[in-house]
């Protein structure tokens, strides 16, 4: 199947924003067949499952305009420029919850919803938390929960956790998470 592209026939309209931009293309498909897609074009992100030494998840509440509500989520953010994910997720952990890693365990990566987005995101398992505080960016408004391993897969499977990046994170460390 190596020959058989998507290919973009046209772009009918673009819109950048501050740092996505979104697209709308005429494609080809493989069997030749012609669509259209709105496609968002994002850098990707890292997430991160901070793990205190006593099994607790650092969680954050933060409001989220997208989906106009607050919501207890992971710490993750975007990757900068040809930022390793490593570095960007150390860099992203200690801006939202003060808190550096003895070790950062590299879980795997997702896409945050490949039927619109090209945003890649890669989780990684945060362990050995000591206190190493970078400022938060201007427009945060951070709070942190401790949530123990356990408590937090719960409320995935209850519903009360509905962001895809916390999910996928959780289900990805649980091999790695004793208890």
């Amino acid at each position: 199947m190596a020959d058989e592209t998507v290919r973009v026939l046209a772009v009918h309209g673009q819109l950048v924003g501050r740092r996505s931009t979104l697209r709308i293309e005429r494609l080809v498909l493989p069997d030749g067949t012609e669509t259209v897609r709105d496609t968002l074009y994002h850098p990707d992100s890292v997430a991160i499952l901070p793990l205190d030494e006593d099994g607790n998840v650092v969680m954050v509440r933060q409001y989220r305009s997208a989906a106009g509500q607050e919501l207890l989520e992971l710490p993750a953010g975007v990757i900068e420029g040809d930022e390793p994910p490593i570095d960007a997720a150390r860099r992203e952990l200690r801006e939202e919850t003060g808190f550096d890693a003895r070790e950062l365990v590299e879980l795997g990566s997702f896409f945050a919803s490949p039927g619109s987005m090209t945003e890649r995101l890669h989780a990684f398992l945060a362990k050995g938390l000591f206190a190493n505080p970078l400022a938060p960016d201007d427009d945060e408004r951070i709070t942190l929960h401790r949530v123990p391993f356990d408590e937090a897969v719960r409320l995935a499977r209850a519903g009360e956790l509905n962001d895809a990046k916390t999910l996928a994170s959780l289900l990805l460390a649980a091999p790695h998470v004793a208890g």
